[in-house]
């Protein structure tokens, strides 16, 4: 079995780029005016309304900014506070699955220098996740290829499977979020972790199992 695990709110319980995006305007890597309208889009994906093309409009915002930059605040941010929000109930499915020799990766919105640290501390290679371009070790603005959000979450998995040659059935795939919904139903094991109203109604109605995670590793 192969174990596909979203991130945010199903392994660590708050968003990444939330935990980043604290970090980095205090350290004024970034300014609030360059993610100001994450607010927005926050506000249409709780309402189930989301803008699919919200991490690349944001991406255009971020240009100009060092690599080097990037990785120091994620991987502080990760020490700081992804590492302490990790769900207890999420670390051990994955070093369970891990000790069975049985391969776990991520698949994510998030960034990949976000959840590089994360990748680290459970020993995690080849994820899914958005990537920045860059250029002269600056971001363009712009990031490669599509952002991994919703559809283009389960297109990027599906390359992937097909890279792997891995099967649809063997694959169990985690999530907390309605927008997963067209990854979770293409896989053969979906699982719904702390799922949201939308999420959770589809769940029962399908037979899926649900985990509730609360206690994290501190």
């Amino acid at each position: 079995m192969i174990h596909m695990f979203d991130i945010d709110h199903t392994v660590v319980r708050k968003t990444t780029a939330e935990y980043f995006v604290e970090l980095a305007l205090k350290e004024k890597i970034i300014k609030f005016s360059q993610v100001s309208y994450l607010l927005v889009d926050w506000v249409k994906y709780k309402t189930a309304r989301p803008n699919a093309d919200f991490i690349e409009n944001i991406v255009k915002n971020l240009a100009g900014i060092k690599k080097s930059d990037l990785e120091r605040i994620a991987q502080s941010s990760f020490e700081k506070k992804v590492k302490k929000n990790i769900f207890l109930g999420s670390y051990n499915l994955i070093k369970e699955a891990q000790k069975r020799n049985e391969l776990v990766i991520f698949a994510t919105s998030s960034f990949d220098f976000i959840i590089k640290p994360l990748e680290d501390f459970f020993g995690i290679r080849d994820s899914i996740a958005c990537k920045m371009e860059y250029s002269q070790g600056l971001t363009t603005g712009k990031l490669e290829g599509y952002s991994s959000f919703g559809a283009r979450k389960k297109t990027a998995a599906q390359s992937w499977m097909e890279k792997e040659s891995i099967k649809t059935e063997d694959v169990c795939f985690y999530s907390d979020s309605y927008s997963d919904l067209p990854l979770l139903e293409y896989c053969g094991k979906p699982v719904a972790v702390n799922p949201d109203r939308i999420l959770e109604k589809k769940a029962k109605k399908n037979g899926w199992e649900i985990c509730r995670f609360k206690d994290v590793l501190g």
